[in-house]
């Protein structure tokens, strides 16, 4: 089958869908992604075709009114608007793309609004692969982005029902604006998060851990939970200097916030070096597209852009970082403590998560980070009685197969099984 994935984000968006699109290359597949700027270079080794979105993420982040939006409703409401032809050349480019490749099948994210749109253009399935809990209403956890602790039964299907009607909205409105821009002719209006496939309901696929967050027993039976989508471990040659590092001591621990750039540069280190003087620990560093502004490396502290988690986390004694979905399933794969200082979206709920799971202490927000805070939390976290359920972590996800599950399901498509 030629297959379309559409990966619209920052790394933590997009990896997984590298990774499903290298197990299904692997299966036979011809396997096409439209990803934006940044990652031509991951595709390319993962033998996929890059369809390029004219969009870098990573600038994007470090615009002041793109940060302002994490803090504010006032910031969020400008970057709204400022958003508004951006999304107008995305929207065009990924349409462009769609008729382009006339896939037999599109995986998308939900970002990729014109999934299903493509979908019913060529009378051919587009389900949606949701990488965070909180797209399908239930009872049993709120959505994330009203709460991170339950509401009650009523109340967290409520805060499903919400957000859904919110964000339809928004996703219609923004189509409505771009079809009136461009005369495009994308058909009927269709429910983006349903996904689309003709003649039934199509499977909506879940790429989180059932470990972390299950299915709510009141979900229907269109939502499959297939898992993470985990790399391999990354053959990787480190440095010798963090190789020296890593041997020179005490295992250290490991503390980055990804891609989301830091708000408040001062604050995140002056409580990093703060809570490391505090506790005697030693760490490696990485800064990442901003996240942690620039430290000068020490005998306690290795600094360096970007490592592979698959390569590094099985080498420290816990991590540090900002909680997005990738990250907090990669450090947990690995069995490790996990301290989450969360900015914004799905990252406070998997904070929490990591509490209820008993794998990491209360998660502190970046705002309201010290170097008293985090070194309570490291502390904390690095007691046996969160490694040992972090570890029981480890062992449980050891064996998820996102990737695998998603190529089984395109499989009985392929052999025209239901």
């Amino acid at each position: 089958m030629k297959i379309l994935l559409i990966a619209i984000g920052t790394r933590g968006d997009v990896q997984p869908f590298v990774v499903i699109g290298s197990r299904l290359r692997t299966a036979g597949h011809d396997v096409h992604i439209a990803a934006a700027e940044g990652f031509s270079e991951p595709i390319a080794v993962a033998g996929l075709t890059h369809h390029v979105l004219p969009l870098d993420f990573q600038n994007l982040l470090n615009e002041p009114d793109m940060q302002a939006a994490m803090t504010s409703l006032s910031g969020k409401l400008k970057a709204y608007r400022a958003a508004i032809g951006i999304m107008n050349v995305q929207l065009s480019a990924m349409w462009q793309i769609g008729l382009d490749v006339v896939p037999d099948l599109i995986l998308y994210h939900f970002k990729g609004v014109l999934g299903p749109y493509l979908g019913h253009r060529f009378g051919v399935p587009a389900w949606p692969v949701m990488l965070q809990p909180g797209f399908a209403p239930t009872r049993a956890y709120p959505q994330f982005l009203l709460a991170q602790r339950s509401l009650g039964g009523l109340g967290n299907l409520a805060s499903h029902h919400i957000i859904n009607a919110v964000m339809r909205f928004g996703t219609n409105r923004m189509l409505k604006r771009w079809v009136k821009v461009t005369g495009t002719d994308i058909g009927p209006v269709l429910d983006v998060m349903a996904g689309y496939a003709p003649g039934r309901r199509a499977p909506r696929l879940h790429a989180y851990s059932r470990h972390i967050v299950p299915l709510g027993s009141d979900m229907s039976n269109v939502e499959r939970q297939v898992g993470y989508a985990f790399a391999e471990p990354a053959t990787f040659t480190p440095s010798p200097a963090l190789e020296r590092f890593l041997l020179s001591g005490e295992t250290p621990i490991y503390v980055g916030f990804g891609s989301m750039p830091g708000i408040d540069h001062a604050r995140v280190n002056g409580a990093l070096l703060g809570a490391l003087q505090q506790t005697g620990l030693r760490a490696v560093v990485a800064t990442g597209w901003g996240g942690i502004g620039q430290l000068a490396p020490a005998s306690h502290l290795h600094v360096l852009d970007a490592v592979p988690h698959t390569w590094l986390f099985p080498r420290v004694s816990a991590v540090v970082h900002h909680g997005g979905a990738g990250t907090t399933h990669e450090g947990l794969r690995w069995g490790q403590p996990t301290v989450i200082c969360p900015l914004f979206a799905d990252q406070p709920f998997f904070g929490q998560r990591v509490v209820d799971l008993g794998a990491g202490p209360a998660p502190i927000a970046q705002k309201r980070l010290t170097a008293d805070r985090l070194a309570r939390a490291l502390e904390d976290a690095l007691t046996d009685r969160v490694a040992k359920k972090a570890g029981a972590m480890g062992q449980a996800m050891k064996t998820e197969d996102g990737a695998g599950a998603i190529t089984g399901l395109i499989d009985q498509i392929a052999i025209g099984a239901n």
